[in-house]
């Protein structure tokens, strides 16, 4: 039986290493391409090239997302995992932006930095076209090319970082983002395990979920999208708070928080790990929880802010990507109707309606947040347990969703959950959200039909799953006997030190 999971296991490897490798030779014809390549490397091609560049990107993310599937059914051992990520990573490295056009920003804005603009008040556009990060300005979107910077100083930091020692060149300065996200993925890995550890969790099941998702290899290594860059900084905030080191913890979130705001998301359930741990009266506990470890991330904040210069104006421009329309925000979508419906009925204007439907949604996010964070802290469930759901109620209610958002909840819910509704449903919807925008980063109406049919068969696939279970048989990505024994040994000697 070893054997032939061993075999399975490397079968499902190749696999989606041959996936992997489709995607990003399609890309080189039909990714992200710059509007202009000074090393004419990322260059547009022909029509008969392009069609074979969609027809390998498309086939090659099937592949990969079918060999996914079939690789958390082998029950491979933690060191075959790390193994088949690197060979599921490795093909992406040196492909074009996929999916995405934001690196381009993260470079445009990096140059900006680096010539004393102020990021927050206006957009790539100010740049020179012939100087540092004038290639990467003229690719990026049209409706980014005048928008200021939403993400945190920290992230700029490292973006500028990169301009300077590429000289903003355009395949070097991506090839550098992308470096950054390879190691986020470390980051990831490594945490991803620990929390598992912490949690009583397949190590193995959470890497298959949280590292080896085709969500996250597409968005954070072809993408190179700075949200894994978060999720890695605030996974190992979390860790290192549950293992009593919550100033570091906090300090790490806060770094997290200067990528992307969101993140601050985990600083109230660090705060319930505090509170808890906390002895004396109920009302110290929760004065402790509410404030210190805010105050450590709202340190480190303030240092990051101040001593390169940048400033506090990430403040004002975190509702910019609110006013641009994604058709994957309900509230949006319902915002819209609605205020469509009644500027026919009655002449109104749809703008205020869409806006406070929007504001509802986040309401109502955290209000289930508020809720999650008080089961934590009546001790109906675990700090970091909760944290998954209530980024997913955040994402799921949001006035702008990416695809890549959701790997925000995933990497949480993959380390900490046991089962559950919630574990199904970031399932469902990494095999299936991975087809809703082009390489080219557009949103074409087929991706949104492509994507219903992965989830209609990921949902028929789980479901005859939980039937096999009902009769004795357990699928899904689980550690073997051995290697069980060999984590709970594992965790007996650790107790002891």
């Amino acid at each position: 039986m070893g054997a032939s999971r061993a075999w399975t296991g490397r079968g499902c490897r190749w696999l989606g290493a041959a996936g992997s490798l489709g995607v990003a030779l399609g890309g080189w014809a039909v990714g992200t391409l710059p509007a202009h390549d000074p090393w004419g490397l990322w260059v547009p091609h022909g029509t008969a090239v392009t069609a074979a560049g969609h027809a390998l990107a498309y086939g090659g993310l099937t592949v990969l997302v079918v060999a996914w599937w079939l690789y958390g059914r082998t029950r491979a051992s933690v060191r075959d995992t790390l193994t088949t990520l690197a060979w599921w990573t490795v093909p992406l490295v040196c492909a074009p932006p996929l999916y995405s056009a934001d690196v381009y920003s993260y470079i445009a804005q990096g140059a900006m930095v680096l010539e004393g603009h102020d990021v927050y008040s206006v957009g790539p556009s100010v740049l020179d076209p012939g100087g540092p990060g004038g290639d990467a300005a003229a690719s990026v979107g049209g409706h980014w090319t005048d928008t200021p910077a939403p993400y945190g100083p920290f992230f700029l930091l490292l973006a500028r970082g990169v301009t300077w020692a590429t000289g903003g060149t355009l395949v070097p300065a991506v090839l550098g983002m992308r470096l950054i996200a390879l190691g986020s993925l470390v980051l990831i890995a490594w945490a991803l395990r620990n929390l598992a550890r912490e949690h009583g969790r397949s190590e193995s099941a959470a890497l298959w979920l949280g590292a080896l998702n085709p969500l996250l290899l597409i968005h954070v290594v072809g993408g190179v999208h700075n949200d894994g860059l978060m999720t890695g900084l605030m996974l190992a905030g979390a860790l290192l708070a549950l293992r009593g080191r919550w100033i570091t913890g906090s300090a790490l979130i806060g770094l997290a928080v200067m990528v992307k705001s969101p993140a601050a998301v985990a600083l109230l359930f660090v705060g319930v790990v505090v509170g808890r741990a906390a002895g004396g009266s109920a009302v110290r506990r929760v004065a402790k929880g509410l404030l210190l470890p805010g105050l450590v991330a709202g340190a480190v904040a303030a240092g990051v802010s101040l001593v390169p210069g940048t400033g506090f104006g990430w403040l004002g421009t975190q509702s910019v990507a609110g006013r641009i329309h994604t058709a994957l925000s309900l509230s949006s979508d319902l915002g819209l109707g609605l205020g469509e419906f009644l500027r026919l009925l009655a002449g109104t204007d749809p703008d205020p309606v869409k806006s406070a439907v929007q504001n509802l949604g986040l309401l109502v996010a955290l209000v289930l947040i508020a809720r999650l964070a008080w089961l934590a802290a009546t001790g109906r469930t675990e700090p970091v347990r909760a944290l998954g759901p209530a980024l997913l109620a955040l994402v799921v209610l949001s006035p702008m969703v990416q695809p890549w958002y959701l790997l925000w909840a995933t990497a949480v819910i993959a380390a900490t959950a046991n089962g559950g509704r919630a574990l199904s449903v970031v399932t469902v919807l990494s095999a299936a959200l991975v087809y809703e925008t082009q390489p080219s980063g557009s949103t074409p109406p087929y991706g949104f039909v492509l994507a219903a049919l992965a989830c209609a068969a990921a949902v028929v696939l789980l479901r005859r799953e939980r039937a096999q279970e009902g009769r004795g048989h357990v699928p899904g990505p689980r550690l073997p006997a051995e290697t069980a024994a060999e984590a709970a040994a594992e965790a007996d000697v650790s107790t002891t030190r």
